[in-house]
């Protein structure tokens, strides 16, 4: 606690991450989700150029890097985030983020498959207890998918988070290591939030611009400035201060929080067998991540 810069780094990541589905779901209430997915996406990647630009570090990153960062943009930012934001226009936050935290474990089972990781007994204890989570939260609203439009927009969260998993598999299989992590996320923000405006023109049918308030504006421009680019500084500030076995314990806390101001200021219904779900999926989650690196009070030396 005595790095007050690490404390707000770490602060920012936690918190942050846990409002990014609060954000969207108040974003998605007058503007169309491929708009909002779209704007957010393209407006962080004008702010990654102007810091690039600043720090005299924008150039050409070359054709293969550039095939790497449409990828993987495509799968984390246009299918990933994209699917999750239209999803929210008829599920949930505080449901969007619970099945969100399942994604680890769909990494997880991709990797096994490919044989980048090895399957043991206690990833086996983790999975069933994540998917015991997952039977919990239909278990507890079953009479809800008979809604048409309720159970598309969680096979929508599916394909998201399919997305997710697949992109962090690519990274893992490809093994891509970058020296510039700003240069190519704004290759991936400009690519994803062009594709994604033009996705919103041609899957929207009325969009008013008039009609978009300014609840939804500012939500819209908070994932921007915060859920897109202040997260990603101070993830990566904590990763050399900390090993990232430690900063991937934020991931239980973003879910705590994001279900906590779901409930809090939107008066989402949290019922018993959600926070039983809550907690098994991820109690599942954190033990196959589990080691005892986690815990341990050890600092990465700066090169």
């Amino acid at each position: 606690m005595k790095d007050y810069k690490l404390t707000l780094a770490i602060l920012t990541v936690a918190i942050v991450w846990g409002t990014t589905f609060l954000s969207i779901r108040v974003a998605v209430e007058t503007i169309p989700a491929w708009f909002v997915a779209g704007i957010r996406q393209f407006l962080a990647s004008l702010i990654m150029l102007m810091i690039l630009l600043y720090r005299r570090q924008f150039q050409w990153i070359g054709w293969k890097n550039l095939s790497y960062q449409l990828v993987f943009a495509s799968l984390m930012l246009i299918i990933a985030n994209g699917l999750t934001t239209v999803a929210e226009e008829t599920i949930t936050s505080s449901l969007t983020s619970l099945i969100s935290a399942t994604s680890p474990i769909i990494v997880f089972l991709g990797s096994v498959a490919l044989r980048l990781q090895r399957f043991t007994y206690k990833a086996l204890v983790g999975v069933l207890t994540c998917f015991s989570g997952i039977a919990f939260i239909f278990w507890d609203g079953i009479r809800d998918l008979a809604n048409p439009e309720y159970r598309f927009g969680i096979f929508l969260l599916f394909c998201g988070i399919l997305g997710w998993a697949s992109g962090t598999i690519f990274t893992k299989k490809m093994n891509i290591q970058s020296k510039n992590i700003s240069l190519n996320l704004f290759y991936q923000f400009a690519f994803a939030g062009i594709i994604q405006i033009i996705f919103a023109f041609l899957f929207t049918e009325n969009y008013q611009f008039e009609s978009w308030s300014l609840k939804s504006v500012g939500a819209m421009l908070y994932l921007s400035l915060f859920g897109s680019v202040a997260t990603f500084f101070a993830y990566h500030y904590a990763l050399t201060k900390v090993s990232p076995v430690q900063v991937s314990i934020l991931a239980y806390v973003n879910t705590i929080i994001s279900i906590f101001l779901s409930w809090l200021i939107l008066n989402e219904e949290i019922s018993a067998k959600f926070i039983i779900a809550a907690a098994l999926i991820i109690l599942g989650v954190f033990i196959i991540n589990y080691n005892r690196e986690m815990f341990k009070r050890r600092r990465i030396e700066q090169p």
